[in-house]
């Protein structure tokens, strides 16, 4: 009996495991594809929505926009079946639709298709493909590309158009290299046309990359797709305007709080919110500005708003709207995305989104809670008290973080090309991708290479968030150009005084000198070792290779005929420890606009002013050196070696670019200029002419190629305490340096 209820319980047990296990069976796929669309739908477990106030908690519930009464009774996973002419290969992700064994051959390279006879190009594209080809991404062979762009105009894919491309799928199909859209890239702006704007782009796609605008979270693949802003055909190629955020007012509330002014839509797809903004607007600190007055049939369709509405949306001037507002409103046009977006960045007006369903630009890096306040269109009227409630402090932080992004990712068509192919370069080389701090803090991921170092402490950029200091410790690289004839040249006597520094770890000796290198003997004795490199070509980019002997952070840069003293060398040392990530150092020269000639021109003269510290006598962090050789593009460089000229400038660009400062100039001596103008390997360079013409030249096609004029004046000079200072000699730390 005992064994006949034991198998019985057994059997009871079995029976109840067997029936849970089924019950929860069914229940199992529900709660997958929950989860799985809310992620689908811009949440993301590991992005917590920004903790505001109380208030704002109700005002962000994107993990609610799966219930019934948001779809219409339509799952997230059934809207994506019903539209699988949009994307047939909705389901691609990186390790199912991309080859990355043809990025192994020559790393990440981009190869764009050659332009065809009579296909016309928009200039919005022609500035991508441009970005494109003049990056360091570029290769003209398709054999060692890992990414194919095509040079069919697929931007504007509106029927209704004059930029649409007719025949684009026959077209598309016939390209030798298409593989079924393989490892290829395409960018659209616009997608279908009135009256319902779907996300059609009139032709399969197949298992290609979307840079698209105004994605919805819908059709947005993660870690596939792009999401990017929308931009007008104005929106500069290249530099690109810098935010108006000129200083920081505390508190910094401004004369509006909220503001908007754009079109209103009377029917149609996009209408409802903007059509709804007139309860909110209070025309004092709200104020929502609608125009019905557009489109050539406005007239036909006017409601009994339209006439108070367009007389109030004329008293207004948007740009001082802009300006003047602490928030601005980006509601849905008739597309998700909307230009609004991309002015409320510039303007440092904080953007509250309310285009429910928009894949955010760049959200696979971007951190939005940091500079934006998301809304929900559903939850219109409470906005204006959810902005009231955000701190002041909180205000501020979002605003200064606008004006990064703007100028990091979003100021000209380049840097909008640029971080989408830097997205997709980290996912190819997953182990050497950026992280969130490199994208999210200044300079940005895109001055950040990840293939230099994974660890952030070896970025000059981060020492401060990490709490630590750079290497108290100089690798002196003096590049020599003159054959060594004699004993008392300057050479000898500036690597003595640099070896007697108590910072210097060693000292390169970068030999660019046409004649043999010197005997071991003919070098003079030193505490440090000297290390003699033969140079690369024997060209002046090859002073700034990242040479694996470099082994300290910073690099103390030389000129054989510099004259510094011991005491010089150490105090410029101790002041770049301050300021690791600009140039510090002592011969400073100047840019000005020639409004005569209508361009950028140079001066050595002495001034009340300086914006470039020359690398003859200057000290940098060595990653500089790094970014030098792998983010400038090679015509740059090869100028600089044509010419045997300005590659101090361009290193003075680069950094000034990254730093958004100007460099740091320390006192000297005071017949530095002098004494340096006296010497003979590069008196005759100095004093010709065509080498100081030279150097116009550069700044004028440098300046072409980043875009604006990233150099920054300054006045600042820093000397010793007590330097000048009347009391005894003997108090004086840096005391060599008023003797000389």
């Amino acid at each position: 009996m005992q064994a006949k209820k034991r198998y019985l319980i057994l059997l009871s047990a079995g029976a109840c495991l067997v029936l849970l296990f089924y019950l929860g069976g069914v229940q199992l796929p529900a709660a997958g594809r929950s989860r799985h669309d809310r992620s689908r739908n811009g949440y993301r477990p590991d992005q917590p929505w920004p903790h505001f106030s109380d208030p704002l908690h109700p005002f962000l519930p994107w993990d609610q926009t799966d219930t019934e009464e948001y779809n219409l009774h339509i799952s997230p996973r059934q809207k994506r079946d019903v539209n699988t002419s949009v994307y047939k290969g909705k389901r691609c992700r990186m390790d199912s639709c991309f080859d990355f064994s043809l990025c192994q051959k020559s790393g990440f390279k981009v190869y764009v298709y050659p332009q065809q006879k009579g296909e016309k190009i928009s200039e919005s594209y022609q500035n991508i493909l441009s970005t494109i080809e003049g990056s360091r991404f570029y290769t003209s062979d398709p054999g060692q590309a890992c990414l194919f762009v095509l040079s069919l105009d697929t931007l504007d894919r509106d029927q209704l158009s004059p930029q649409y491309v007719h025949n684009l799928k026959t077209k598309v199909q016939n390209l030798p290299l298409w593989n079924d859209g393989r490892n290829h890239l395409i960018f659209n702006l616009y997608s279908g046309t009135w009256p319902d704007y779907t996300e059609d782009l009139g032709f399969d796609i197949g298992q290609a990359m979307l840079a698209k605008a105004s994605i919805s979270t819908e059709n947005f693949r993660p870690n596939f797709d792009v999401s990017i802003p929308l931009f007008s055909k104005e929106h500069p190629r290249t530099g690109g305007e810098r935010g108006y955020l000129k200083y920081n007012s505390i508190p910094p509330f401004r004369k509006y709080m909220l503001v908007f002014k754009g079109k209103r839509y009377l029917t149609g797809i996009g209408s409802d919110t903007r059509n709804a903004l007139y309860h909110v607007h209070n025309a004092e600190d709200v104020v929502l500005l609608t125009t019905c007055k557009h489109g050539k049939d406005w007239q036909k369709h006017k409601d009994a708003r339209c006439d108070k509405d367009n007389a109030e949306y004329d008293k207004y001037d948007y740009k001082e709207m802009l300006h003047n507002s602490t928030f601005c409103l980006v509601p849905r046009g008739r597309r998700l995305g909307s230009f609004r977006f991309l002015e409320a960045l510039q303007a440092a007006c904080v953007p509250v989104m309310l285009s429910n369903g928009w894949e955010l630009p760049f959200s696979e890096i971007i951190d939005w809670n940091t500079a934006a306040v998301i809304g929900d269109e559903r939850l219109l009227l409470q906005i204006p008290t959810t902005v009231r409630s955000i701190h002041q402090d909180k205000i501020l932080s979002l605003r200064q973080q606008t004006q990064f992004l703007w100028e990091a990712y979003f100021s000209s068509v380049e840097k909008i090309v640029l971080t989408t192919l830097g997205i997709i370069q980290d996912r190819v080389l997953e182990h050497g991708s950026r992280s969130s701090l490199m994208w999210n803090s200044h300079p940005g991921g895109l001055f950040t290479l990840p293939q230099y170092s994974g660890y952030l402490g070896d970025f000059p950029f981060y020492y401060a968030k990490l709490g630590i200091k750079p290497c108290p410790k100089f690798t002196a690289v003096i590049h020599a150009v003159s054959p060594l004839v004699s004993q008392s040249q300057p050479i000898l006597k500036l690597l003595v005084a640099v070896a007697k520094s108590q910072y210097c770890a060693q000292i390169i000796v970068l030999w660019n000198c046409d004649k043999p290198l010197p005997a071991k003997h003919r070098w003079p004795a030193t505490s440090v070792p000297v290390i003699v490199i033969e140079g690369e070509n024997k060209v002046m980019s090859s002073r700034f290779l990242p040479y694996e002997t470099i082994v300290t952070d910073a690099v103390l840069s030389l000129d054989e005929d510099t004259v510094l003293s011991t005491t010089e060398v150490d105090f410029a040392f101790t002041i770049w420890q301050s300021f690791p990530e600009r140039i510090v150092g002592y011969p400073a020269r100047s840019h000005f606009w020639d409004s005569n000639k209508e361009r950028w021109g140079y001066t050595s003269k002495w001034t009340n002013d300086y914006s470039m510290v020359l690398t003859g006598a200057a000290i940098y962090h060595r990653y500089y050196h790094y970014l030098y050789t792998n983010y400038l593009p090679t015509s740059l460089k090869s100028m600089v070696d044509q010419l045997a000229n300005c590659e101090d400038i361009l290193m003075n660009f680069l950094v000034s670019a990254v730093t958004k400062l100007p460099p740091i100039k320390v006192t000297q001596k005071k017949q530095y200029k002098e004494t340096m103008m006296g010497q003979s390997s590069r008196a005759s360079r100095w004093a010709d002419p065509d080498h100081f013409a030279q150097r116009q030249t550069c700044m004028n096609k440098f300046a072409s190629w980043f875009g604006a004029m990233p150099l920054v004046h300054s006045q600042m000079r820093l000397d010793p305490v007590l330097f000048k200072d009347q009391v005894s000699i003997l108090r004086k730390k840096y005391r060599d340096i008023e003797r000389l």
